[in-house]
């Protein structure tokens, strides 16, 4: 993972160092795959998030604060330029 300085990155983890979780994709998934699977840790801790076409493999946990500060990004469109 890239340090940056002055930020504090993501704990990276794998699947097999968690419990198990109830992981969800977006109903906007499709069969290739190209999607992540998010989950709820226990007790609030924070949420994973993980590729689905990896599902063994790495795991970033973020914790409740910055998945809020994300999805409102998300969701005024923030990071639409990213993908044009």
């Amino acid at each position: 993972m890239t340090e940056i300085p002055g930020h504090e990155p993501a704990s990276s983890l794998n699947t097999a160092d968690l419990p198990p979780l109830a992981w969800q994709k977006s109903r906007r998934s499709n069969p290739s795959g190209n999607c992540v699977e998010l989950a709820a840790l226990p007790d609030g801790g924070g949420v994973a998030v993980r590729n689905s076409r990896h599902p063994d493999g790495p795991v970033l946990v973020y914790t409740p604060a910055e998945i809020d500060a994300f999805l409102g990004g998300v969701r005024d469109g923030d990071f639409d330029h990213l993908l044009s």
